[in-house]
């Protein structure tokens, strides 16, 4: 599937910021099954970016401004080629071992409920990859989507108990039970294209990848309840959201601010006409 990503998002500051830095990890890689044809980031003021790459191998790029602003918006756009192929994540130009990723953090650490979601993993028979599967299936049967129920450092631990979150928070507890269990399993971000027709969004989209014997990192979308196919583009995965967050940074000055995000995911007009010709 052709698909065309833009991911705006505007700063209002109620005072001049003197100095903002941004850490931008919104640039997707080329791997297996993904191709990025094209991307570019735009910035509506004079300011410095330099690309990188952090220990997780995501690409990111440094924001520098050092000039006053009362207002800073960060435009992200491009087209990538994207192939269904079950969630199996493969050619990925960096990478780090999987032991890695069974390390808990604060969002993603056991407590009684991901304890008991744990050992009902664990107990489960079947095929290790059956079992992460009937694990997205249990939280897309059992948990409820609810954008107005949790934040940003809301624990997996927290938002089982409730019973309802958002992506990130299905991804951390999806994650928080596999690590328990003995699987390794990290956090993603990046986009989805809705079939329903809901190109518009006011976030992106997060699951999780498990490691499997003899498959590698297999990609899971439990708010969804499937692994992931062609609709998704993943840009950066980590231990967990603080690892793969689209932009994270620090500012002087500013006093209060308003932050406004929108992402709009669309198959490209050159896919489209393409098959309407077939």
């Amino acid at each position: 599937m052709l698909l065309s990503v833009h991911h705006g998002t505007t700063y209002h500051y109620a005072e001049p910021a003197r100095r903002v830095i941004q850490l931008l990890r919104v640039t997707p890689a080329s791997f297996t099954g993904q191709a990025v044809l094209d991307w570019r980031i735009d910035v509506d003021r004079d300011a410095g970016l330099r690309e990188g790459r952090d220990g997780y191998g995501n690409i990111t790029h440094m924001l520098y401004l050092d000039s006053p602003i009362r207002s800073l918006a960060i435009s992200v756009a491009g087209r990538v080629l994207t192939e269904n192929r079950a969630g199996i994540v493969q050619g990925l130009p960096h990478d780090l071992p999987p032991e890695v990723f069974l390390r808990a953090t604060a969002h993603t650490a056991s407590g009684p409920a991901i304890a008991g979601l744990a050992g009902w993993f664990a107990a489960e028979r079947g095929s290790a990859i059956a079992r992460l599967h009937g694990l997205a299936g249990r939280l897309y049967e059992t948990m409820r989507f609810d954008t107005g129920a949790t934040e940003v450092e809301t624990q997996a631990e927290e938002a089982l108990a409730a019973g309802h979150g958002v992506c990130q928070d299905f991804a951390h507890i999806f994650i928080a039970a596999a690590r328990a269990a003995g699987t390794p399993a990290r956090y993603v971000s990046g986009h989805l294209f809705r079939r329903d027709g809901a190109h518009f969004q006011e976030a992106g989209h997060a699951w999780a990848e498990a490691w499997v014997e003899d498959l590698g990192w297999v990609a899971f979308d439990p708010l969804n309840g499937i692994s992931t196919d062609d609709a998704y583009v993943r840009v950066a995965c980590g231990l967990d959201y603080r690892d793969a967050a689209p932009i994270a940074g620090a500012r002087s000055g500013g006093g209060g601010e308003q932050l406004a995000v929108e992402v709009r995911v669309s198959e490209s007009a050159a896919q489209g006409q393409s098959q309407s010709q077939e």
